[in-house]
């Protein structure tokens, strides 16, 4: 068994929570789904096949019925999609704002769980699907950007853990995608004690977030919530990354180096001097 693993949402009458990403006009059956998934994208990155979970609520008297019921019919359907089953939890009273918490509960064969403190100088990294399409989804949802084909939008409200890949002996470490790629591959590199050097004409992009150009590259590959996959792989194993992930979109988008910090350039080897890295959780 491993460490259970926990995200909590808070939602309020008249804003979003910065770092959550719900809106208070998102349906409750979504807001529920993303919910598990969030925290299944952390079993995912851990190599771990889920069991279950544990919830915990917090209610306001004036959260109507019909609400609660499409947001259990939500925790429902991705119950059945991932097999996973809920072990119980806690419920309380609020004053003003809806609060979840869960925590997910998975397992992973002694020594196979993937880690993010295992990255070495000359690994690739490796990501899994495209980036930055929950970020312009979020954009969209905030009417700050027109979403005409509503795939953005989508994927900011529904991401998809990518769970089942057995990565255990192919990649040295591993994180899931959520305070921005930057952020996180900080992460590895800080537990790892290596740099690295990210090549950002290789990030992946979807068409429609790829529409939107150079301008939005920023806030592609810093304002996270994708939920994907980040890796390091030795050389010599891409070709049984690649593989594994069989028809699941795999991409290299640099290496690691000795040192420490990312360098970001461009397809011209310029540096690329981002105002962020990603979202701070402190």
């Amino acid at each position: 068994m491993i460490p259970p693993l926990g995200r909590e949402l808070v939602l309020t009458v008249d804003q979003m929570i910065e770092g959550v990403h719900f809106l208070k006009h998102d349906a409750p059956d979504l807001i529920a789904r993303k919910l598990l998934r969030r925290n299944l994208s952390d079993l995912a990155a851990m190599g771990a096949t889920p069991l279950g979970y544990l919830l915990t609520v917090a209610l306001p008297k004036n959260v109507a019925d019909s609400w609660l019921e499409k947001f259990a019919m939500g925790l429902a359907a991705d119950q059945q999609e991932f097999g996973i089953a809920l072990f119980g939890g806690d419920s309380s009273s609020s004053l003003t704002q809806i609060s979840f918490s869960a925590t997910l509960l998975g397992h992973v064969a002694p020594g196979q769980a993937l880690r993010r403190n295992g990255a070495r100088v000359g690994d690739e990294i490796w990501v899994t699907g495209t980036i930055g399409d929950a970020a312009l989804g979020l954009r969209a949802r905030l009417g700050e950007l027109l979403d005409t084909s509503g795939f953005l939008t989508q994927r900011s409200l529904l991401p998809t853990p990518r769970l089942g890949l057995q990565l255990a002996n192919i990649v040295h470490a591993a994180i899931d995608i959520s305070d921005g790629l930057v952020q996180d591959l900080g992460h590895i590199c800080s537990t790892s004690g290596v740099g690295a050097v990210l090549q950002s004409h290789l990030v992946p992009a979807s068409p429609e977030a790829a529409a939107f150009g150079e301008a939005m590259l920023q806030a592609r590959l810093t304002e996270g919530d994708d939920y994907e996959l980040l890796l390091a792989v030795p050389r010599e194993n891409a070709a049984a990354l690649i593989n594994c992930c069989a028809n699941l979109q795999i991409t290299k988008i640099g290496y690691f180096v000795s040192g420490n910090g990312i360098d970001i350039r461009d397809g011209t080897g310029k540096k690329l001097p981002f105002s962020k890295q990603g979202w701070t959780h402190f």
